[in-house]
């Protein structure tokens, strides 16, 4: 690597920035991963318990069942509505409610008595995923207001020992503050693929690729050149949503550095923008680049263990995957943004990382070079 070679890397990597430019759809797009296509997942996503509706008849009327009543609260429900008990098919009928909880009479009195009384609750299950996350809460919620209650009544005495959850590093359990990490990272392998792969296309597709190799350029050059313009738009891109959509908007607090992120973000995107550049050569046109991209990138984002942990997987597919250079970026961002990890913690991922962009950048590197011989001859 001589000075000749890096200013041709750096005027080729501009022409790319200029090339970028001058590409509106896909500046627009680059602009849309960053930051609408990683807050509106997030933001939006109805996959935890918030705010459901609920319905209560209390055909007791007891401090028992007003007690039940009481703790019932937000965020993940609304103030209960006083139903009466004529009223409960046609408000499920009309999906006014998605649980109605029915405290029968006599209710306190068999409780204090022991004979184990049934209380009735009704879920709507068309709202699937509030339906079963909401049903075990109110279960567990009322067992332990009943449990209260009949110590408090009988004088019985406590047990020596409380326990007590503590949750780390999202202790309200935001959902949202995972979706927006996660939507990152897979926008940052999908766009690390994705730009280089579509910027090798783009010459051959416009014919610049043949004034390029009448050049005295090589294809090690074209090849940086492709990936640290990319890179720095993707680098930059990251750091931007970090601060204004992922910080700003969504309110995750980034617990580690944010240089250190940026530093593994940089060794990642050499591993990922080589995948890219492999599968240019494959293709001849855009369109078949992007249905090429479709079955690379999607294992690689739903099994890098950002959507599923990685320990869940078949042992098989786990070594296969240790072989990607995804998962272990997955483990470094997770580490460094969540739990606020230092170098000490992550650099085995970050190694992993290295090493294998290393061995993917120059077997990419050979088979870019194996097309452009092709291509002259």
């Amino acid at each position: 690597m001589n000075r000749h070679w890096l200013a041709n890397v750096y005027r080729l990597g501009r022409k790319e920035l200029v090339s970028l430019r001058r590409d509106p759809v896909l500046a627009l797009f680059v602009v849309y991963a960053f930051t609408y296509a990683i807050y509106v997942p997030a933001a939006t996503t109805g996959l935890e318990l918030r705010h459901a509706s609920v319905g209560f008849v209390d055909e007791d009327h007891s401090q028992l069942s007003a007690r039940l009543q009481a703790s019932v609260l937000a965020p993940y429900f609304h103030e209960p509505d006083q139903l009466e008990l004529p009223e409960v098919d046609p408000a499920m009928d009309a999906s006014a409610y998605t649980f109605v909880i029915d405290v029968p009479r006599d209710f306190e009195a068999d409780v204090l008595a022991g004979r184990r009384p049934s209380l009735q609750l009704l879920v709507d299950a068309t709202a699937m995923s509030q339906a079963g996350v909401g049903a075990g809460y109110l279960k567990r919620i009322f067992a332990d207001e009943i449990q209260e209650f009949v110590t408090e009544r009988r004088g019985a005495p406590t047990l020596p020992i409380r326990s007590s959850i503590r949750v780390a590093f999202n202790p309200n359990l935001h959902q949202s503050w995972y979706l927006g990490i996660v939507q990152l990272i897979n926008n940052i392998t999908m766009l690390a693929i994705l730009l280089p792969g579509a910027a090798l296309l783009r010459e051959r597709e416009h014919a610049t690729i043949e004034h390029l190799l009448a050049m005295p350029i090589t294809p090690s050059e074209i090849a940086f050149a492709k990936v640290w313009a990319n890179g720095l738009v993707i680098v930059l891109a990251t750091a931007l949503s970090l601060g204004a959509v992922l910080h700003g908007a969504l309110g995750v607090p980034i617990l580690g550095s944010v240089s250190l992120f940026l530093l593994g973000t940089v060794a990642y995107l050499f591993s990922a923008s080589a995948i890219g550049i492999f599968l240019s050569t494959q293709v001849r046109s855009m369109p078949q680049f992007g249905l090429l991209l479709v079955p690379v990138i999607l294992p690689m984002i739903a099994l890098s263990g950002g959507m599923t942990p990685l320990e869940s997987m078949p042992a098989a597919l786990q070594w296969v995957m240790r072989l990607l250079p995804t998962a272990h970026f997955v483990s470094f961002a997770t580490a460094v943004l969540y739990r606020g990890a230092g170098l000490e913690a992550v650099w085995g991922s970050l190694a992993a990382i290295v090493a294998i962009g290393a061995a993917f950048f120059a077997f990419a590197l050979l088979r870019f070079r194996a097309s452009i011989t092709v291509t002259r001859a």
